[in-house]
């Protein structure tokens, strides 16, 4: 038997996980993927053909699920390095946490089922420090009975930040989930406010 293979990011971040073992891959079947700092925690980015298909916290509640999704649905495996569209997401993510950045111009490529997908797109349309609740989002794609499913494909989101879940929240305006935790929710949604603390805790 094939032993399986360890999770490409363990020498990342520290994961033991193992990933499945992908056989023949081409040699471009490689998300390239390094390690972002962020003043409320730590990203992992990843890219794919030349497109960004990663950006998860490295603490986040689904990030071993992400990972796994991404894997298998792009039949690639994981390679630390960098490439001009990493450094150009690297360049982008420290004007936003600076302040210097209300918009995102990065090609995104999102992976997961068409209703995720439609998700994820409208995310693209919330403006930088505005919200809208998860309810808002349902019946604004059409299907406001299905509020819970929306706020899954929210929580499998790949690619925060650049596709604004942080701006999604609870009818009563409470924050509700973030993959990252609540307390980088606010902080991101304090940011875009202008009253983001420079210290993060």
């Amino acid at each position: 038997t094939v032993p399986p293979k360890r999770n490409p990011l363990a020498s990342v971040h520290g994961l033991t996980n193992t990933l499945p073992t992908h056989r023949n891959l081409m040699s471009d079947n490689v998300i390239t993927i390094r390690v972002y700092d962020a003043p409320c925690g730590r990203l992992v980015l990843g890219s794919f053909d030349d497109s960004l298909c990663m950006c998860d916290w490295l603490t986040g509640q689904r990030h071993d699920l992400i990972v796994r999704r991404l894997s298998r649905n792009l039949g690639a495996c994981f390679a630390e390095g960098t490439s001009p569209l990493l450094e150009t997401a690297v360049a982008q993510l420290d004007e936003y946490f600076s302040g210097r950045r209300r918009v995102f111009d990065l090609p995104l490529l999102f992976t997961g089922t068409e209703f995720q997908k439609a998700v994820w797109q409208r995310l693209m349309t919330i403006p930088y420090g505005e919200t809208i609740s998860y309810g808002a989002m349902a019946a604004g794609l059409g299907i406001p009975k299905a509020v819970r499913a929306v706020a899954n494909a929210n929580g499998a989101n790949a690619i925060s930040i650049f596709a604004p879940c942080h701006r999604v929240i609870g009818a009563d305006r409470s924050l509700t989930g973030y993959g990252g935790g609540l307390a980088v929710k606010r902080y991101l949604l304090d940011l875009e406010h202008g009253i983001a603390s420079i210290s993060f805790s």
